[in-house]
């Protein structure tokens, strides 16, 4: 997948705030309760925050896939919104670690509004780093892109600034030992995909299984990612989902050995995945529609029925990709 197909052309829409803790949920709720709320002169009133808060939660609720535009003026909770938020939604309060996974994968996800954050996780090799060389990295990253207009500089370091924010531990300060944003916490750091290097400062990705990191969830990626991008067939390779431009391998920093350890383990419990090696090369195999076996895999995780979750039919709408890929972002 190329980053073109993979994002659209927007920078540091998230008015320099990295998402906070509740802000996922907040998106959907508000918007749930009023379409029209995030242009209403008394936004930060309603919302209780300030007025560049409020268009940052906006676009977080965007960006997650959670909210999107609608024809008429306003904004709606997507199925996904509804599905995972709602009132018998899977986790409305984001009590299950698997959650915040299943949203680092959907800010990630086609189409995403981060092209920034698509090309460090999924362009950029180095294992340490610093900020200036992801800087360079993405600037040449989006100079290779054409059709796109060129962004400022000042809007790519302030994406970079957010995704280090959102992801790295907080910097330590030398008053107090520690900075506001240990107080105002974004819940993506406790996945610990990004971490500093001790012996030099610079920032390090974690690569390897990740110990809240559930199988299910894992899974649910490859076959959402398989979805957006097969064109016939019914196998995938490993390596394919592991190192491709756009797979969960990239998402997550995991090997193929991680992969396959994770696709074995939802294999067990799914009728429709089996783990093949027909030609010396592990590969994922599957029957009936990605869409709905990733569906399905996503269901069980989190227990659904229809007596206790959201209903069968709505589950299989949650992932119908063209109507996401539609509408999902500002247009």
């Amino acid at each position: 997948m190329r980053l073109v197909e993979a994002a659209e052309p927007t920078f540091a829409r998230h008015e320099t705030f990295h998402p906070r803790y509740g802000w996922f949920r907040k998106a959907y709720a508000v918007t749930e309760g009023y379409p029209q709320i995030f242009t209403d002169v008394d936004a930060p009133v309603l919302i209780g925050v300030g007025k560049n808060m409020v268009r940052a939660i906006r676009f977080w609720g965007l960006a997650a896939k959670l909210i999107k535009d609608r024809q008429t003026p306003g904004l709606v909770p997507t199925e996904f919104g509804h599905a995972l938020f709602g009132e018998s939604g899977w986790d409305p309060y984001m009590e299950d670690p698997g959650t915040l996974w299943l949203l680092h994968w959907q800010l990630l996800a086609p189409p995403s509004l981060l092209p920034v954050w698509w090309i460090v996780f999924n362009e950029f090799h180095p294992v340490e780093f610093t900020d200036e060389a992801l800087d360079h990295a993405v600037t040449v990253g989006l100079d290779s892109v054409g059709g796109w207009a060129k962004p400022h500089p000042s809007s790519v370091k302030k994406d970079i600034s957010a995704l280090l924010r959102t992801y790295a531990p907080a910097e330590r300060s030398k008053r107090s030992g520690h900075s506001i944003d240990d107080l105002l916490d974004c819940p993506l750091r406790e996945l610990g995909l990004i971490r500093r290097s001790q012996a030099t400062g610079s920032y390090r990705f974690v690569l390897g299984a990740k110990p809240t990191l559930p199988p299910e969830i894992v899974s649910y990626a490859a076959l959402d990612y398989l979805a957006r991008t097969e064109t016939g067939g019914n196998t995938a390779t490993l390596s394919r989902l592991a190192y491709e431009p756009g797979a969960p391998g990239h998402a997550f920093k995991l090997t193929e050995a991680d992969m396959f350890a994770a696709l074995q383990q939802t294999a067990t419990t799914t009728n429709a995945l089996e783990l093949v090696s027909l030609t010396g090369a592990p590969q994922l195999s599957w029957s009936g529609d990605l869409a709905a076996v990733a569906n399905e895999v996503l269901s069980s995780y989190y227990d659904i029925t229809p007596e206790t979750g959201v209903g069968e039919d709505d589950q299989l709408e949650l992932f119908d990709l063209e109507e996401n890929a539609a509408t999902v972002g500002p247009r």
